[in-house]
């Protein structure tokens, strides 16, 4: 991968054993200093192909890892798989096999959402957290009292249902896939990833039962009224056709050191549809620049 000057940044695909489950992981860059970069659905560790050149050029280790249920990490069977405690529990693995000394986590979209449970319930150390274009929890349990969020909110209730949203992404080779990012310019070979992930058998229930884990009985994370300590960057696409604005109200109240930065004109997809503005506030949040 090149970062915006050309220069060519190495990168490796690894696959770790983590909390009884194999991740396969992109690596960049060296140190005991580790970007952990989690995505979001229906992604894939190729969503941070433009940060991660950034995150090795400012001296991390960085470490794109599909999740589980994506990539060629482990796809473990059933709903309880898939719930919230298992997934931070994997990154809390991820971070003690890495053997790294510090630990910032970087999350988009579901990945934010594990991102911030795992800051909250303060499972390992972390530098910094950076969210993108994901509310802190209880942010979106408000929103959801507002129609404007609850209208945006009606695909988590179809992907929960069994079977059919299974079949329907992974039809034609993941063609609604495609679909899902028209209009992002994304060059074909990284559509043709997402896409294929999702056809492979039993990927799209693996990513589903994310949301479908959501409704299991007892699902609470430990902790997340608890302020986060960690200094927190909060990067917001303006135009989320999923995630209103209102969103973001009241994310003041559970983090001591917060700064959000919106940007106009830009998806969810925001790492990818804008990464240039993107990288430049990384470059200075972790710069620890004001």
């Amino acid at each position: 991968m090149r970062e915006a000057t050309g220069r060519q940044t190495p990168m490796q695909t690894i696959f770790v054993e983590a909390n009884g489950q194999r991740f396969e992981v992109v690596e960049a860059g060296e140190g005991d200093r580790l970007a952990l970069c989690l995505h979001g659905f229906p992604e894939h560790a190729v969503s941070w192909r433009h940060q991660m050149p950034v995150l090795a050029g400012l001296g991390y280790r960085v470490w794109a890892v599909n999740q589980r249920g994506y990539g060629r990490s482990s796809r473990p069977r059933g709903v309880p798989a898939y719930a919230l405690a298992e997934l931070v529990a994997d990154i809390a693995a991820l971070i003690d096999a890495s053997g790294a000394t510090s630990v910032t986590l970087i999350g988009h979209d579901w990945g934010a959402m594990v991102a911030w449970c795992f800051a909250a319930a303060r499972v390992r150390p972390l530098e910094r957290l950076v969210i993108m274009n994901v509310p802190h929890p209880l942010c979106f349990r408000d929103a959801l009292r507002h129609w404007r969020q609850k209208r945006r909110s009606w695909y988590v209730a179809f992907f929960q249902i069994p079977m059919l949203p299974d079949r329907l992404l992974a039809a034609k080779r993941g063609a609604s896939v495609r679909r899902m990012f028209a209009g992002l310019s994304l060059p074909p070979e990284i559509l043709a990833v997402y896409a294929d992930q999702i056809a492979q058998p039993g990927a799209a229930t693996a990513m589903l039962n994310w949301y479908r884990a959501m409704r299991l009985p007892g699902q609470k994370t430990p902790g997340l009224s608890r302020i986060i300590e960690v200094p927190t960057l909060v990067i917001w696409g303006e135009q989320d056709v999923a995630l209103d604005l209102i969103c973001l109200r009241g994310t003041e109240r559970y983090v001591r050191h917060l700064a959000v930065e919106r940007l106009p004109g830009v998806s969810h997809w925001v790492q990818q549809d804008a990464p240039d503005r993107v990288n430049a506030l990384l470059r200075r949040f972790l710069s620890g620049m004001p």
